[in-house]
C-alpha cells in the first residue's frame, strides 16, 4: 500500500511537469514573443522596441502572479493544516491550473489578446504553485524521514520524464514550424488542426490540461486524504498558528538560513528558465523547433541527473548535494555570459562553428538537472525542518521563500542588459544570487532543526 501511494504522488510530478516544460519554458513563451512582437512592430514600433514590449508585459504577468503566490502561500498551508484537509485544496487548485492551460488556445496570431493570454497563464501558474504546495506537503507521510531524499528525487525525475514525452509529443506532432507549417516529423498538426493560424502551437495549452486531467487519476485514486483529525476551516486560528510560526523563526536560525538561500537560488533558477529561450533564440540564432529539441535533451540529462540527485540525497544528504549543484549553476551562468557564436570566452571561433550550440546544449542539461536536483533536495532539508502535522504550513513558507522575490531575477536581468546593452551581460546578477544562496548555506543544518 505505501509504494502505491509513493506512485501515486509521483504521478502529480508527473501530471503537472508539462506546464513547466511546455507552456513556461519551450513552446509557449517562444510563441508568445512571436505573436506580442509581431503585434508591436505593425504598431509602428522596431523589432527591438516591439522585443523589449513584450517581455516587459510577460515580466508584468509573471510579478503579479508570484505576488499573489507570495501573499497566500503561507495562509493557505496555514488554513490546511488547522483543518486537517489537504486533497480538497488540490481539486480546486488543480481546476485553476485546468482552466488556464485551457485558455492559452485563444492567443491569435492576428489580432492577439495579450493581456488574457497573460491571465489564463497567471491563473495556470497560481494553480500549479498551490497544488504543489499541498502535494508536497504530503511527502513526510510517504516515507520514513532517512528515505524522503530518494523519494523526492525520484520523483522529480519522475516528473522531468513526463515532460520529455510531451515535448516529444507537442514536436512531432503538433508544433509547427512557422515557416513550412510542417511539424518536427515533416507533417502539418494532426487532428486537422490548421497551421496558418497555429493551432498546432497553440495546443500546447489543451495538451497540457488533458495531459494533467489524465494523470492526476492514480493520485486520486492511490493517495488518500493524511490521516487525522478534521476540523472546520477556521481563519482566525489558522492566522493564529502562522503567525507563531514566523515569530519562531528568530529562533530557528537553520530554518530561516535555508528560506532565504532558497528564495535566492530558485529566483535565479526561474531567472534561467524564462531567460534561456530568448537567450537561444537572440544570441545563438535557434528556430522554435530547436528549442523545442534543446528542451528534449535537456529535460532527458535532468531525469536522469535528478534519480542519481536522489540517491545522492539518501546517501549524503540534502545540503552537500544542494551545495554541489549551486556550483555547477555558478559554472553554467559563468559561461553563458562568456559565449557568443563567434568566441567563447573571448578565444575567436571559425566562422559558421556550431561549438556554441554544442555547449549550449550541455549548459540545458545541466541547469536542468543541477535545478531539479536543487528542487527535490529542498523539499528534503524543508521536511527535517518540520512535522508531518506543520508540513503545509512550512511548505507554503517554502513557497513564500520561492516566490517573495520573484520579481527580482527578471528586474536584474532588464537592468543589466539596459545599463550594458548587452543580452548576455544581463545574466551576470545570476551569478551573484547563486553566490548569495551558496553562503546563506552554511548556517543550515544538515539534518535539520527541532520545531520551537
Amino acid at each position: 500500500m505505501e509504494r502505491k501511494r509513493i506512485w501515486g504522488w509521483w504521478f502529480f510530478d508527473w501530471a503537472s511537469q508539462p506546464y513547466a516544460t511546455l507552456l513556461t519554458t519551450f513552446i509557449f513563451p517562444v510563441y508568445y514573443a512571436e505573436v506580442a512582437r509581431n503585434h508591436y512592430v505593425a504598431q509602428g514600433m522596431t523589432p527591438e522596441a516591439a522585443s523589449a514590449a513584450a517581455q516587459s508585459l510577460w515580466g508584468y504577468g509573471l510579478a503579479i502572479s508570484g505576488f499573489i503566490i507570495a501573499v497566500l502561500a503561507p495562509v493557505l498551508g496555514a488554513i490546511a493544516d488547522n483543518s486537517g484537509r489537504r486533497l480538497v485544496w488540490v481539486w480546486v487548485f488543480s481546476a485553476l491550473y485546468m482552466a488556464g492551460a485551457w485558455g492559452l488556445w485563444f492567443l491569435m496570431p492576428e489580432q492577439p489578446h495579450l493581456v488574457t493570454a497573460i491571465a489564463c497563464f497567471g491563473i495556470g501558474l497560481i494553480g500549479m504553485e498551490f497544488a504543489t504546495i499541498f502535494t508536497n506537503a504530503m511527502l513526510p507521510g510517504l516515507t520514513s524521514r532517512d528515505d524522503v531524499g530518494r523519494v523526492s528525487g525520484s520523483g522529480f525525475a519522475f516528473g522531468y520524464l513526463g515532460g520529455v514525452i510531451a515535448l516529444f509529443l507537442m514536436l512531432m506532432l503538433l508544433a509547427e514550424n512557422s515557416q513550412t507549417g510542417r511539424t518536427l516529423l515533416g507533417i502539418q498538426p494532426v487532428l486537422g488542426l490548421d497551421p496558418a493560424l497555429r493551432e498546432g502551437t497553440r495546443a500546447a495549452g489543451p495538451l497540457t490540461a488533458l495531459w494533467y486531467l489524465v494523470f492526476m487519476i492514480p493520485f486520486a485514486l492511490w493517495v488518500p486524504e493524511t490521516p487525522g483529525p478534521r476540523r472546520p476551516v477556521r481563519i482566525r486560528a489558522a492566522m493564529a498558528d502562522l503567525w507563531t510560526l514566523l515569530k519562531s523563526l528568530r529562533h530557528r536560525r537553520s530554518l530561516t538560513a535555508f528560506l532565504l538561500s532558497s528564495m535566492f537560488s530558485r529566483d535565479a533558477l526561474n531567472g534561467l528558465y524564462a531567460f534561456g529561450g530568448i537567450y537561444a533564440g537572440a544570441v545563438l540564432g535557434w528556430p522554435v523547433i530547436l528549442s523545442g529539441i534543446f528542451g528534449i535533451v535537456a529535460a532527458l540529462s535532468a531525469t536522469i541527473i535528478c534519480w542519481f540527485g536522489g540517491r545522492a540525497d539518501r546517501r549524503w544528504g540534502p545540503k552537500p548535494v544542494t551545495i554541489v549543484c549551486t556550483v555547477v549553476l555558478i559554472l553554467v551562468c559563468t559561461i553563458i555570459v562568456g559565449m557568443k557564436r563567434s568566441a567563447i570566452m573571448g578565444i575567436p571561433l571559425a566562422e559558421g562553428s556550431h561549438l556554441p550550440d554544442a555547449i549550449y546544449f550541455i549548459c540545458g542539461a545541466l541547469i536542468g538537472g543541477a535545478g531539479g536536483v536543487i528542487q527535490a533536495a529542498g523539499r528534503t532539508l524543508v521536511v527535517l525542518h518540520t512535522s508531518a502535522e506543520r508540513a503545509t504550513e512550512v511548505f507554503g513558507l517554502y513557497a513564500l521563500s520561492g516566490k517573495a522575490t520573484t520579481f527580482l531575477a527578471p528586474f536584474l536581468i532588464a537592468l543589466t542588459t539596459a545599463l550594458s546593452g548587452n543580452l548576455r551581460l544581463g545574466i551576470t546578477p545570476l551569478i551573484g544570487m547563486f553566490l548569495l544562496s551558496l553562503i546563506l548555506l552554511i548556517w543550515v543544518q544538515p539534518k535539520g532543526e527541532p520545531e520551537q
